[in-house]
């Protein structure tokens, strides 16, 4: 398989883990940052891979939150994708 349809679909597999990882609600998010799991699973095409999830404090505990996900294959970290979001302090 061509590298651009490895990396499409590891793309896709970290934009779908992305809005999983947000779909939570920011006070739950808070709860548990920082906080990080890796585990397997499988790409939208079937392929083997790691995925990495973290909520980490954007500048400063009780503030933004960084939702970062990385999808890649067990033997290549270095050639995963990374993808990242932040969502916002609400203000009170």
């Amino acid at each position: 398989m061509a590298q651009a349809d490895l990396e499409a679909d590891l793309t896709e597999a970290a934009q779908e883990e992305l809005e999983r990882a947000c779909s939570l609600p920011r006070r739950d998010m808070a709860a548990c940052t920082p906080w990080g799991d890796t585990y397997e699973g499988y790409t939208p095409a079937g392929r083997d891979v790691c995925f990495e999830r973290n909520y980490l404090w954007a500048d400063e505990a009780g503030g933004d939150i960084c939702v970062e996900v990385v999808v890649y294959l067990p033997e290549a970290y270095e050639q995963g994708v990374r993808l990242t979001r932040t969502v916002r302090r609400e203000e009170i």
